[in-house]
């Protein structure tokens, strides 16, 4: 069967837009429930509204170490305009650790213990520490960054999704 020159160049336009859609169009988060270090649960589909930073981490990871300031600094800053984040410290982390670590900086958003390692899972097998998503008020992952955080990127980000 041979196209014509119009119908190729409908069939051309309409691949180039599924092409387009689909790398434009953003995924879902996971739907998963987060048990803070006081046994508090949180779901992520709770927080929808909301710009959400989970941010996967360990306190043996010197770029985790490094980054927690710029985190705190930055929750501070943007938490009263609708902006979330959420620590989830890796399954091989010993809890007592992830404590002292919680209490001694005094960390002011939720931290998590992904004790099973069921979180790393549904967000897509996460393994290397610092990993972060970045989720949008209608539970899209807006952006994934391994390795540490680029507080101005993210303050940008912050801005223009908040406003």
């Amino acid at each position: 069967m041979k196209l014509t020159k119009p119908a190729l160049i409908v069939a051309t336009l309409l691949a180039v837009v599924a092409l387009a859609y689909a790398l434009l169009s953003k995924p879902d988060a996971p739907a998963v429930t987060f048990v803070t270090l006081e046994g508090q649960p949180i779901q992520l589909d709770s927080l929808h509204g909301k710009v959400v930073l989970v941010n996967f981490w360990a306190t043996s990871c010197p770029g985790c170490i490094k980054e927690m300031p710029g985190m705190v600094e930055t929750y501070n800053q943007y938490k009263s305009k609708g902006f979330e984040i959420i620590a989830v410290a890796m399954a091989y982390d010993p809890p007592s650790h992830v404590v002292n670590f919680t209490q001694t900086r005094q960390l002011p958003f939720p931290v998590a213990l992904d004790v099973k390692g069921e979180l790393a899972q549904a967000f897509g097998d996460v393994r290397l520490t610092p990993t972060s998503f970045i989720i949008g008020k209608k539970g899209q992952i807006l952006e994934q960054k391994l390795g540490e955080l680029d507080f101005v990127k993210l303050k940008a980000l912050l801005d223009k999704e908040l406003s």
